[in-house]
């Protein structure tokens, strides 16, 4: 096999850790040594592997992922060996008019992107699964996700949204696309509350109907005779009326399916409803001619059935409401102006307006509209609503801010450095978005049953007529009318269809509201399996700050000695760099010149000074491994480490002539919070870089029993391929670039939300705030998610496993009595409405140990009221 090598991908349809994963597979069926590490926010693909680039394309493409590569189409041609399935330069025009795309549009600019649409017309689980297929199917389409919770679909891949949109219209139901998510929030909040008075509406003016018509059942029933025939063919119409203009979209939508071989929700109570007013208006038109026993008339069941449902999918659209006040609240948080100076003039521009290098200005007590980078004036910024920390942080020329921020008393003039979603408000809101959107896994057991469920029901209604028909007691005409129409009514698979969306956009609500952001449906349900939580310690155990306290010059002078570590970690942003660059500053050392500047990874840096001497700074190992001497500074280093402090060695032309003590505090919650994960049932084990004695010195005071010390990048990922290998389900916590592949091999991986954006882009969720706190709130979301969307199943799937032969007549010969069509109306919806209740019972749940850390109570942007 080839020599390793590292080779970067821009794969423009990856857009979560689940893509990622299915392409660590197909490469590593291939080299089982790759390390893959994927970055979905950058679209990006890192690995390290000993294939070929063609390959490694081939494979990319074959998992359906083709890559775009930066490099040009002649090396590209030239590279890659001849593919029967690409067509040839005569063939492509025909090939892409056949897939509706124009031949004379140059493909790159179509580029994949994840969009949302807005869905109208599902009713239930059926309909959802009509929608996914739909826009599966659709050329171009790498993955799509239907929510029936909101009513949305978020599609993965390079199809136009107007071909989306057609896909959709092709299989009876409307779609929009979602261009702006505030605005389309709002629409959707208007629109369910129109939606929800026109069903209120309706369902009060069929059970006007209904219901007096079922109290004179009792005092006056006329026989459909004479006169009384008169009677019952105005209640007829009246029925009619009321399944013509309120239960009209039941009827429209079972025929828009029945159009497209589809069947669902409204295909059944159209049946139901249907048949039952059918066959009372034959009694009626026909009562001389039927027997006694055939002359039972059933309009109040259509007209009853058709109110009472429409009054549950009205109390369901009233309890749904509610699921994205988490969403809601990010997007209250945008502005909807800026003022921006444009050649020495300040004009107040829409947001969308608003371009990266615009001059914007920002008052006392305003909020800001977009990132950027202070170029006038002095400020303090409260950045609670994003980082949690209460305190306002200065600003001065130089300092970056980020939108959704508040500045305070100071006036601000600063450049836009990115708008709109770019924001880092606007990625939360994207992924908070993106996640309720996504489904866990579990939900994939709803999906297969409700793709057969209406189909199998009307089968069971067919089996059911027959059954009755042939072997029922008299009089079987009306027990196989009734028995067929409550089948077709209480076996509406509304319950079925919310059972996973509604739970799983509470849950990652909930832990929004706790500043958790989780990427995806399987990143909420992964955290509630975890048997191991793996963390890294500076940065994560410690604050991440630094500071050098011992500093030992052996060979030269100090101030020279600090020059040549000022200038070789003049360019770094580790921790440590930074704490060794404050060191200099403070004994006024200056930096020297080097040259031939170079990084090891997990070691250090190396470089030559002006005199062409080599220069190395780092850790015991880099040095070692280049054959230093550090002999000399044992004693002094093993003092150092029994402190638990992190020593650095420099060594300038092969002697070592420096030695660093750096000291990294716990943060002040990490041992409360280590405790509070292995009281959840996790194993807790840090991998770290830093030295055994460091090391261990930490892993005491924290009350971590299993730790790894001197670790490389590729080490700490190979030790989390030796857990999962061992049945352990792996969490990681980092937040450094070196943990980025770790993150990426664990089952679910935990960014520190002030880490670099490798890190958080390499996570499945990210921690808003630096305490490991978030990780213990985030598993216990995750399980209390996961209890809730199995209670929703358990109540769903045991709702129609016990309502469906209760309806065909199982209970008959026990009782002698059949179930009504309208009961059956009142148990399908309240089915859907307790389904919908105990999904909202997550929005009361709070993780335990709350009380004790107030911090971590309410969502950073929750932290304060603000009034512009």
């Amino acid at each position: 096999m080839n020599a390793r090598q590292p080779l970067e991908r821009q794969v423009p349809g990856m857009n979560c850790q689940s893509c990622v994963d299915r392409m660590r597979t197909a490469i590593q069926a291939e080299d089982p040594e790759a390390v893959v590490a994927g970055f979905p926010d950058g679209k990006r693909l890192a690995v390290d592997t000993a294939l070929e680039d063609v390959t490694l394309d081939r494979l990319l493409e074959q998992a359906g992922y083709p890559p775009t590569q930066p490099m040009d189409a002649d090396d590209a041609d030239a590279k890659a060996p001849p593919d029967p399935a690409r067509p040839s330069a005569e063939e492509a025009p025909e090939q892409a008019a056949k897939q509706g795309k124009d031949p004379q549009a140059d493909e790159t600019d179509v580029r994949a992107t994840t969009r949302r649409l807005s869905i109208s017309g599902m009713t239930c689980a059926g309909c959802v699964k009509s929608v996914q297929q739909a826009l599966a199917r659709t050329p171009g389409v790498v993955s799509a996700e239907v929510n029936f919770g909101t009513h949305t679909a978020q599609v993965s891949g390079r199809a136009d949204p107007a071909v989306l949109v057609r896909a959709v219209q092709d299989v009876g139901y409307g779609a929009e696309p979602i261009v702006d998510m505030r605005e389309a929030e709002q629409a959707r909040a208007e629109r369910d509350e129109r939606e929800y008075r026109r069903r209120l509406k309706g369902s009060a003016w069929s059970l006007a109907l209904a219901v007096p018509l079922m109290a004179s059942m009792f005092v006056v029933h006329p026989h459909p005779v004479g006169a009384g025939r008169l009677y019952w063919l105005v209640i007829g119409l009246l029925t009619l009326a009321v399944m013509m203009f309120p239960g009209r979209y039941f009827f429209v939508n079972a025929w828009k399916n029945f159009r497209h071989h589809q069947a669902n929700m409204d295909t059944l109570i159209a049946m139901g409803t249907g048949t039952a007013w059918l066959y009372s208006m034959a009694v009626v038109t026909f009562t001389p001619w039927l027997p006694e026993v055939a002359r039972g008339i059933y309009f109040e069941a259509s007209a009853m059935i058709v109110g009472l449902v429409l009054l549950g999918n009205a109390l369901e659209l009233r309890a749904r409401g509610r699921t994205s006040d988490a969403l809601k609240r990010l997007l209250d948080l945008q502005s909807r102006t800026a003022r921006v100076i444009r050649d020495g003039e300040e004009h107040e521009i829409d947001i969308d307006a608003v371009r990266e290098g615009d001059h914007i200005r920002v008052r006392p007590g305003e909020r800001l509209p977009v990132d950027g980078e202070v170029t006038e004036g002095t400020s303090h910024i409260d950045e609670s609503m994003l980082t949690g920390e209460p305190l306002p942080v200065a600003k001065a020329k130089g300092d970056e801010i980020s939108a959704g921020t508040v500045n305070g008393k100071g006036s601000l003039v600063y450049r836009a450095t990115r708008v709109g979603a770019d924001t880092r408000l606007g990625r939360i809101t994207e992924q908070v978005a993106s996640a309720q959107a996504s489904r866990p896994p579990i939900g994939q057991l709803a999906d297969q049953v409700s793709s057969v469920f209406v189909p199998a029901v009307l089968i069971i209604a067919v089996i059911t007529t027959l059954a009755w028909f042939n072997f029922g007691a008299e009089p079987r005409i009306i027990h196989m009318l009734v028995t067929a129409t409550t089948v077709l009514i209480i076996a509406c698979p509304c319950a079925l269809g919310l059972a996973t969306p509604i739970s799983t956009m509470i849950g990652v609500g909930k832990a929004a509201e706790h500043g958790v952001l989780v990427r995806s449906g399987d990143a909420l349900q992964t955290p509630s399996r975890l048997t191991t939580l793996v963390v890294d310690k500076t940065g994560t155990l410690t604050e991440g700050k630094p500071e050098v306290t011992e500093s030992e010059v052996l060979e030269g002078d100090e101030r020279e000695v600090l020059g040549l570590v000022a200038a070789l970690e003049r360019g770094s942003e580790h921790p440590l760099a930074a704490a060794l660059m404050a060191h200099s500053k403070e004994r006024q050392a200056g930096p020297s010149e080097i040259r031939d500047f170079d990084t090891v990874t997990g070691g250090g840096v190396k470089a030559r000074n002006a005199d062409g001497r080599p220069l190395l700074l780092g850790n015991a190992r880099l040095l070692e491994e280049a054959g230093i001497d550090l002999s000399k500074g044992h004693e002094i280093a093993g003092e150092l480490e029994e402190k638990a402090r992190t020593v650095v060695y420099l060594a300038v032309d092969g002697q070592l002539a420096a030695l660093f003590g750096i000291s990294d505090p716990l943060r002040h919650d990490t041992i409360a919070a280590v405790k509070r994960l292995q009281a959840d049932g996790l194993r807790v084990v840090m991998l770290t870089g830093d030295n055994a004695h460091t090391a261990g010195a930490i892993a005491r005071e924290v009350g971590i029993d299993d730790f790894r010390a001197g670790l490389l990048p590729k080490d700490k990922h190979a030790e989390i391929e030796r857990l999962q290998r061992q049945g352990e389900v792996i969490g990681m916590v980092g937040d450094g670039i070196n943990d980025a592949p770790a993150l990426a091999r664990a089952d679910v991986g935990f960014a520190i939300g002030q880490g670099t954006d490798v890190a958080i882009e390499s996570a499945g969720i990210t921690l808003m705030r630096g305490s490991l706190h978030g990780v213990a709130a985030a598993i216990e979301i995750s399980r209390a998610t996961l209890r809730n969307i199995k209670q929703n199943l358990v109540g769903a799937f045991g709702y129609n496993a016990l309502g469906i032969p209760i309806a065909a007549g199982a209970l008959y010969p026990l009782t002698g009595a059949l179930l009504s069509p309208m009961i059956a109306g009142v148990a399908m919806s309240l089915s859907s409405i307790t389904v919908v209740s105990n999904a909202n019972r997550l929005r009361l749940f709070h993780p335990r140990d709350d009380a004790d850390v107030g911090h971590v109570a309410a969502a950073p942007w929750e932290t304060k009221e603000v009034t512009t």
